[in-house]
């Protein structure tokens, strides 16, 4: 009796997941016909980057903002010590480009959890603009970002915008499949969410761009000094107070680096916690983002119901080529097309698990994770 019960279910979450891998293709579609604007900007631009040590390629990330084609930008860097190794790199960044503003700050030890909060709170005090792109130590970019994101903010109605990224993995095979989830699923959901609440209500980084009169009505960076995901509540504070919050159309490459399985399982159940408690009914209907898990289920259950798992497959298959390919240009999905299906029952696993626990690790210290999305140090 259980059996046909569980087999109904499953027919029912299928099919839902079905109309998902639909609703990517219509939100794929509503992305890329997005108009963008021809405005030659003008406007300065000052550049927040928060560093911490020596992340794989990261003088070859950070060269790529040191050559934007832009008439007026500024860079600013900040890492909590004056021996981080990140100096020496920025040393010869600097040496190369005399004439690229730049500046930088040591920050001691955050005083509250959310370290990265702290240094693009202090570099926003000192940046001589109001329009501000912030934008990982990881991120890779060409000489057109700075164009591209002063041109759409020169509307005039915009306030927070995300830049979408195509992660690039490192050598490790646990760091490509995660850039496969990345770049199929998590995009998936984003533009998905896009297009069914009627615009953007959120922000994602690793690169985000905002004006800084529009953060300082929001309370100032510093109000999201103890929330895990800060990028998320910057774009939905925003949203909600009436300010234009949009995903750019500029690409930006993520280098995700090559973490083994331990660190990078930990900070995928990192990840999807701090998603549980940043977005909690949005974190539960995340079962539909996960077609394959729920056919290989249905199949188990009912094996007359392999032609369902057919059409899953091939769904899923359109979506992901459609996110990855032609709205962030990555190689990766029809290269490792293969690996997608273990990715999805990898990430299905993850989102089983975030649903237990409250504390995450991160940078070798324990956290509490709260119900409104906010962490705090955990005691010794």
């Amino acid at each position: 009796m259980l059996a046909p019960i569980l087999a109904i279910l499953l027919v029912l979450l299928l099919a839902g997941s079905w109309v998902y891998c639909v609703l990517i293709l219509l939100a794929a579609r509503s992305y890329l016909s997005a108009r963008i604007p021809s405005v030659n900007p003008v406007e300065p631009v000052s550049v927040l980057k928060p560093l911490h040590g020596l992340d794989e390629g990261l003088e070859e990330n950070l060269l790529t903002f040191f050559t934007q084609d832009y008439p007026d930008f500024e860079l600013l860097f900040a890492a909590r010590e004056a021996t981080d190794p990140c100096w020496q790199v920025l040393d010869r960044l600097c040496a190369r480009f005399p004439n690229v503003k730049c500046r930088r700050f040591v920050t001691g030890e955050p005083p509250y959890p959310n370290a990265k909060v702290y240094s693009i709170s202090r570099m926003i005090s000192e940046a001589s603009n109001d329009l501000v792109v912030m934008s990982d130590s990881d991120i890779r970019v060409d000489r057109n970002l700075l164009r591209t994101v002063a041109a759409e903010f020169a509307q005039g109605d915009v306030g927070v915008a995300t830049c979408p990224y195509r992660a690039v993995p490192g050598r490790s095979f646990w760091s490509l499949l995660e850039a496969l989830g990345m770049n199929t699923e998590f995009w998936g959901g984003c533009l998905t969410a896009r297009l069914v609440e009627g615009g953007v209500k959120f922000a994602v980084g690793p690169t985000s761009v905002a004006r800084r009169s529009v953060l300082q009505s929001l309370g100032g960076f510093e109000r999201f000094r103890e929330y895990l995901a800060e990028d998320f509540v910057m774009g939905q504070f925003a949203a909600e107070a009436g300010y234009g919050v949009i995903l750019s159309s500029y690409v930006v490459e993520h280098r995700i680096g090559s973490q083994d399985l331990g660190p990078n399982f930990e900070h995928r159940l990192r990840w999807n916690r701090g998603s549980r408690r940043s977005r909690p009914s949005g974190y539960v209907g995340q079962i539909f983002t996960n077609p394959i898990p729920l056919g290989l289920l249905l199949w188990a259950v009912w094996p007359a119901a392999w032609p369902l798992l057919l059409v899953t497959l091939l769904l899923r298959a359109v979506a992901a080529y459609t996110v990855s390919v032609s709205v962030l240009r990555d190689p990766l999905c029809g290269r490792y097309w293969y690996l997608v299906p273990v990715q999805d029952l990898l990430s299905f696993g993850f989102w089983i698990a975030g649903f237990f626990g409250k504390t995450i690790q991160w940078r070798g210290r324990k956290y509490w994770l709260r119900r409104d999305g906010r962490f705090e140090l955990q005691a010794p």
